[in-house]
């Protein structure tokens, strides 16, 4: 998709619709242009796809199936321009564990008539995505792009939002490189490959599946059908020769500024201009590769209450005083720390004790399984956590897209962000927990710039856990402007392997419990108390739930039952919170997931299991009973 208006073609249009001798040429040279494209697509873009029937579909489903290009909003809404395509849609497809291996191909294979055709970003377990297999192991992807004309003498990017796990890219044949890790973006740089005219992307993707990488609940003891392959967006993007390459955003409400650091080539200059609204608030230069800072007299500070976001705009400058780059960002004024509220160990956001009531949401979908059928969709889940009375989103056990970041720092809600665990940590420790550290480095990376993600979880209920106390130090320490939540539910244990149990340090003690009565833990001398999970009751409701056998941890039979089950879990909370220094809680979840059913909505986001009115009620009582706990609005920061 071409961001650019084409006003030739509105004038054209016009002529035409004015002559009638016009009108009738044009008429006939569609129908011969027609056949010509029918023919000349006819790999790449089929004209008629045959999709799949989906065993729960969501209201999203028939649409997206039959939309040419899903997903087309722009995927980096932090580092913005204004050109770019849009590569998501129909590609060829070949995929199998028969297939060709697509684990580290020298050269591309063969694509031909008999190519099946895959709905990209939608991974071929998915129905959205037209295929609907089982795991694939072997995926090859290819399509074909043309350039516009005022894109030559640019540099050309190509860019992946996410592909399960390992990624091989040619272009016109020849190897440009390869990525391996299914859960942060990456970026070829492709000018040197392409030719005039028509050009050739094919991707090789190669996902064992096998517990031995990150994969979350995304694989073998995960329980859920598989994701593989291509699973986030793809795209183009020209760029000058010398180029912002990244931003990385550290704000400072204490010291009333924004901490920046532009990466593009040494020896260039940066300038920086903050806006609310139309109004510049702040100006700032720096050098590229170097920390400066922007300074904020009276900043307005981010809140789940209050998500207001300044816009940022960066230049990059030559030593001849030209702008050789510019780009759009956000960001948001907001600190999150622990301290001390009358001599309990607390989080603090923006100095003050707010209780953290938030929704697990594991993120999967039916009919799109680890992507969400459309930004809409994505919205819709977020926007009735909103609506609900939450403040919180524990991301669990996956990443999402860029988007949905956007999306929590624009409607404000805070996110705790999971590290998909491995499974097989002890399994070739040298090259498995080796690629772990890398992927966690590069889902921070990824992440870093949004206000609203507070804490980093690398590990929960001791899964895959290795060296817990070392790895949550060094997230700490490679982040130091979050907490961390070191091993979320550490008194869980999968019963094939040894409980690493509680590591003693990051930013918070933390038990899973469910049932009634629960009894969570309490605050120690430097770390707040969590209650990481809680709830899982589950309610049927047939005709909106997954073909399989349904189940939870416990059950109860009408909405009303399930509203009053969580009101009674949620006073009992607040006891906690009041009387026991207890600071968050995550209740388990967003939404039913496959055999799961007890989300606070059905599998397909079609019924709202609870009186959601209710749950708002409750749930903004304890938020705002938790703020009434901080003396004359001033507490003691701790770190």
């Amino acid at each position: 998709m071409y961001r650019k208006s084409n006003t030739i073609f509105t004038r054209l249009a016009a002529r035409i619709k004015n002559n009638r001798k016009c009108r009738q040429l044009m008429v006939a040279m569609i129908i011969f242009v027609s056949g010509m494209l029918t023919v000349q697509f006819s790999s790449s873009q089929p004209v008629k796809h045959h999709m799949p029937k989906a065993d729960l579909p969501t209201r999203w489903t028939d649409t997206v199936m039959h939309t040419a290009v899903p997903w087309a909003e722009y995927p980096r809404p932090q580092l913005r321009r204004s050109e770019w395509q849009c590569l998501n849609g129909w590609w060829d497809y070949k995929g199998g564990k028969q297939i060709s291996s697509a684990k580290a191909p020298d050269k591309p294979i063969s694509f031909d008539l008999d190519n099946e055709s895959i709905h990209v970003p939608f991974c071929p377990e998915s129905v959205l995505s037209g295929i609907k297999r089982d795991q694939e192991v072997n995926m090859w992807y290819q399509r074909k792009f043309s350039l516009p004309a005022d894109w030559k003498g640019k540099d050309l990017l190509l860019h992946f939002e996410g592909v399960l796990h390992k990624a091989t890219v040619f272009i016109n044949g020849q190897k440009v490189g390869m990525h391996e890790g299914g859960y942060e973006s990456f970026t070829f740089n492709i000018t040197s490959y392409l030719h005039k005219g028509e050009n050739t992307i094919t991707v090789a993707a190669y996902d064992t599946n096998d517990g031995t990488a990150p994969s979350g609940k995304n694989s073998p003891r995960g329980d859920y059908t598989f994701t593989s392959g291509i699973w986030q967006s793809v795209w183009l993007e020209p760029v000058s020769h010398i180029h912002i390459q990244n931003i990385r955003l550290t704000p400072s409400v204490q010291q009333k500024r924004l901490a920046l650091q532009v990466t593009a080539k040494n020896g260039l200059n940066v300038l920086a201009v903050a806006l609310k609204g139309d109004s510049i608030v702040a100006t700032a230069s720096g050098q590229a590769n170097n920390l400066f800072y922007l300074n904020l007299l009276h900043p307005k500070t981010w809140s789940p209450d209050h998500p207001f976001l300044y816009d940022l705009k960066l230049k990059l400058v030559n030593q001849k005083g030209q702008v050789v780059d510019s780009v759009l960002s956000y960001f948001g004024m907001r600190d999150i720390r622990l301290g001390k509220v009358n001599g309990v160990i607390r989080p603090l956001l923006n100095g003050q004790f707010v209780f953290q009531m938030g929704l697990l949401d594991q993120g999967y979908w039916p009919d799109g399984i680890l992507t969400p059928p459309s930004s809409e969709a994505l919205q819709y889940d977020m926007e009735i956590t909103k609506a609900a009375g939450f403040n919180l989103i524990r991301k669990h056990m996956k990443t999402e897209s860029k988007r949905f970041y956007y999306l929590a720092d624009k409607l404000g809600l805070l996110v705790w962000q999971d590290m998909p665990a491995i499974w097989y940590q002890d399994k070739d420790t040298a090259v498995n927990r080796s690629r772990f550290r890398k992927e966690l480095k590069g889902l921070i990376d990824d992440h870093y710039n949004s206000p609203s993600i507070v804490a980093w979880v690398p590990f929960n209920e001791n899964w895959g856990a290795f060296d817990v106390k070392q790895i949550t130090d060094w997230v700490k320490n490679y982040d130091s402007t979050r907490l961390v939540n070191g091993n979320s539910g550490y008194n869980n244990n999968p019963s094939y392997q040894k409980a690493y149990g509680d590591p003693g340090n990051g930013d918070f003690v933390d038990t899973h419990l469910y049932g009634v009565p629960f009894k969570p833990v309490e605050p120690d001398s430097h770390r707040a108390a969590s209650l990481g999970e809680f709830g899982g009751v589950g309610l049927f409701v047939p005709g909106h739930m997954w073909p399989v056998e349904n189940n939870a941890y416990r059950y109860v039979a009408t909405k009303t039952a399930l509203t009053d089950d969580y009101i009674f879990s949620i006073e009992h909370i607040y006891q906690y919170m009041r009387y026991h220094g207890l600071s968050s809680a995550i209740y388990t979840q967003t939404t039913d997931v496959e055999h799961e059913v007890n989300g606070i909505l059905t599998y397909d986001r079609a019924v709202k299991k609870m009186n959601l009115k209710r749950i708002r009620k409750i749930n903004r009582w304890l938020i705002n009973s938790s703020k009434d706990i901080n003396p004359d609005n001033r507490s003691d920061s701790l770190r």
